[in-house]
Protein backbone atom coordinates (compact mmCIF):
# COMPACT_ATOMS: atom_id res chain seq x y z
CA UNK A 1 0.00 0.00 0.00
CA UNK A 2 1.54 3.37 -1.00
CA UNK A 3 2.23 6.04 1.56
CA UNK A 4 -0.30 8.75 2.29
CA UNK A 5 1.07 12.08 1.05
CA UNK A 6 0.60 15.39 2.90
CA UNK A 7 1.53 18.88 1.78
CA UNK A 8 2.11 20.99 4.91
CA UNK A 9 0.58 24.44 5.22
CA UNK A 10 1.44 27.37 7.42
CA UNK A 11 0.37 27.01 11.05
CA UNK A 12 -2.58 29.21 12.03
CA UNK A 13 -4.69 29.24 15.19
CA UNK A 14 -7.87 28.63 13.19
CA UNK A 15 -6.57 25.63 11.25
CA UNK A 16 -4.97 24.07 14.36
CA UNK A 17 -8.01 24.65 16.65
CA UNK A 18 -9.38 21.06 16.39
CA UNK A 19 -6.06 19.79 17.81
CA UNK A 20 -5.11 22.43 20.37
CA UNK A 21 -3.83 25.97 20.51
CA UNK A 22 -1.13 28.04 18.84
CA UNK A 23 0.81 30.23 21.27
CA UNK A 24 2.89 33.29 20.47
CA UNK A 25 4.61 35.74 22.80
CA UNK A 26 2.99 39.18 22.88
CA UNK A 27 4.34 41.80 20.51
CA UNK A 28 6.45 44.36 22.35
CA UNK A 29 6.47 44.47 26.14
CA UNK A 30 3.98 42.46 28.14
CA UNK A 31 3.17 38.98 29.36
CA UNK A 32 0.81 36.33 28.11
CA UNK A 33 -0.50 33.96 30.82
CA UNK A 34 -1.02 30.47 29.41
CA UNK A 35 -1.34 28.19 32.44
CA UNK A 36 -4.98 27.34 31.78
CA UNK A 37 -4.00 25.91 28.39
CA UNK A 38 -2.17 22.98 29.99
CA UNK A 39 -5.09 20.71 30.88
CA UNK A 40 -4.77 17.94 33.48
CA UNK A 41 -7.18 15.00 33.74
CA UNK A 42 -5.51 13.08 36.61
CA UNK A 43 -5.52 14.29 40.21
CA UNK A 44 -2.20 12.60 41.04
CA UNK A 45 -0.26 14.07 38.08
CA UNK A 46 2.59 16.48 38.64
CA UNK A 47 3.60 19.32 36.37
CA UNK A 48 6.46 18.22 34.12
CA UNK A 49 8.78 20.82 32.59
CA UNK A 50 11.56 19.64 30.31
CA UNK A 51 13.96 20.92 27.69
CA UNK A 52 14.87 19.06 24.53
CA UNK A 53 17.14 19.39 21.53
CA UNK A 54 16.03 17.59 18.38
CA UNK A 55 17.97 16.84 15.24
CA UNK A 56 16.60 18.29 12.05
CA UNK A 57 15.17 16.61 9.00
CA UNK A 58 14.41 17.90 5.55
CA UNK A 59 11.29 17.50 3.48
CA UNK A 60 10.24 15.17 2.07
CA UNK A 61 10.15 12.88 5.08
CA UNK A 62 8.22 9.81 6.14
CA UNK A 63 6.21 9.81 9.38
CA UNK A 64 6.11 6.33 10.88
CA UNK A 65 4.95 6.94 14.46
CA UNK A 66 2.28 8.98 16.23
CA UNK A 67 1.89 9.63 19.94
CA UNK A 68 -0.72 11.04 22.28
CA UNK A 69 -1.10 12.08 25.89
CA UNK A 70 -4.63 11.08 26.86
CA UNK A 71 -4.69 12.85 30.23
CA UNK A 72 -2.71 16.03 29.62
CA UNK A 73 -2.13 18.80 27.16
CA UNK A 74 1.42 19.01 25.93
CA UNK A 75 3.01 22.36 25.14
CA UNK A 76 6.07 22.87 22.94
CA UNK A 77 7.61 26.33 23.04
CA UNK A 78 10.52 26.95 20.67
CA UNK A 79 13.69 28.26 22.27
CA UNK A 80 15.99 28.10 19.25
CA UNK A 81 14.61 26.71 16.01
CA UNK A 82 14.16 27.87 12.43
CA UNK A 83 10.96 26.06 11.45
CA UNK A 84 9.37 22.85 12.64
CA UNK A 85 6.80 20.32 11.49
CA UNK A 86 3.52 19.82 13.34
CA UNK A 87 1.66 16.71 12.12
CA UNK A 88 -1.64 15.73 13.78
CA UNK A 89 -4.70 13.57 13.29
CA UNK A 90 -7.87 12.71 15.19
CA UNK A 91 -8.56 9.44 16.95
CA UNK A 92 -10.21 6.75 14.81
CA UNK A 93 -12.75 5.90 17.53
CA UNK A 94 -10.83 2.75 18.49
CA UNK A 95 -7.92 4.37 20.30
CA UNK A 96 -5.66 4.66 17.26
CA UNK A 97 -4.63 7.55 15.03
CA UNK A 98 -6.91 8.17 12.04
CA UNK A 99 -4.10 8.73 9.57
CA UNK A 100 -6.56 9.19 6.71
CA UNK A 101 -7.50 12.49 8.39
CA UNK A 102 -3.91 13.58 9.12
CA UNK A 103 -2.78 17.11 8.43
CA UNK A 104 0.60 18.81 8.62
CA UNK A 105 1.68 22.36 9.38
CA UNK A 106 4.94 24.27 9.24
CA UNK A 107 5.45 26.32 12.41
CA UNK A 108 7.82 29.25 12.68
CA UNK A 109 10.29 30.11 15.43
CA UNK A 110 7.80 32.43 17.15
CA UNK A 111 4.92 29.91 17.32
CA UNK A 112 4.42 27.39 20.10
CA UNK A 113 1.81 24.63 20.09
CA UNK A 114 -0.34 23.15 22.83
CA UNK A 115 -1.67 19.74 21.84
CA UNK A 116 -5.07 19.10 23.44
CA UNK A 117 -5.33 15.95 25.61
CA UNK A 118 -5.71 12.88 23.40
CA UNK A 119 -4.49 14.55 20.20
CA UNK A 120 -2.45 12.20 18.06
CA UNK A 121 0.70 13.90 16.85
CA UNK A 122 4.06 13.09 15.34
CA UNK A 123 7.09 13.57 17.62
CA UNK A 124 8.75 16.99 17.35
CA UNK A 125 10.59 17.42 14.05
CA UNK A 126 12.81 20.45 13.45
CA UNK A 127 13.36 21.57 9.88
CA UNK A 128 16.39 23.39 8.43
CA UNK A 129 18.63 22.96 11.51
CA UNK A 130 18.50 21.36 14.99
CA UNK A 131 15.92 22.85 17.32
CA UNK A 132 15.58 23.41 21.06
CA UNK A 133 12.20 23.43 22.81
CA UNK A 134 10.71 23.77 26.27
CA UNK A 135 7.97 21.20 26.99
CA UNK A 136 5.25 21.48 29.63
CA UNK A 137 2.67 18.79 30.47
CA UNK A 138 1.23 16.85 33.41
CA UNK A 139 2.63 13.38 34.16
CA UNK A 140 2.40 10.57 36.70
CA UNK A 141 5.46 8.65 35.55
CA UNK A 142 3.43 5.69 34.30
CA UNK A 143 2.23 4.22 31.01
CA UNK A 144 -0.74 6.62 30.96
CA UNK A 145 1.55 9.57 30.34
CA UNK A 146 2.20 8.71 26.70
CA UNK A 147 1.04 6.28 24.03
CA UNK A 148 3.29 5.56 21.03
CA UNK A 149 1.77 3.90 17.96
CA UNK A 150 3.78 2.79 14.92
CA UNK A 151 1.77 3.52 11.77
CA UNK A 152 0.56 0.71 9.50
CA UNK A 153 1.64 2.79 6.52
CA UNK A 154 3.96 5.76 6.39
CA UNK A 155 2.72 9.30 5.87
CA UNK A 156 4.97 11.18 3.47
CA UNK A 157 5.22 14.92 4.03
CA UNK A 158 6.51 16.90 1.09
CA UNK A 159 6.41 20.55 0.26
CA UNK A 160 6.03 20.28 -3.50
Amino acid sequence: MPALILAPRGLTAEAFAPYGRVVAAPEGEGRLYCGEMIENRRADAKLDFSLTTVAYQQLPLALRLFERHAFSSQCFMPLDVARYLVAVCPDDGNGRPDTGQATAFIATADQGVVYAPGTWHHPMTALDRPGRFAIVMWACGDAGDEELVPLDRAIEVRSD
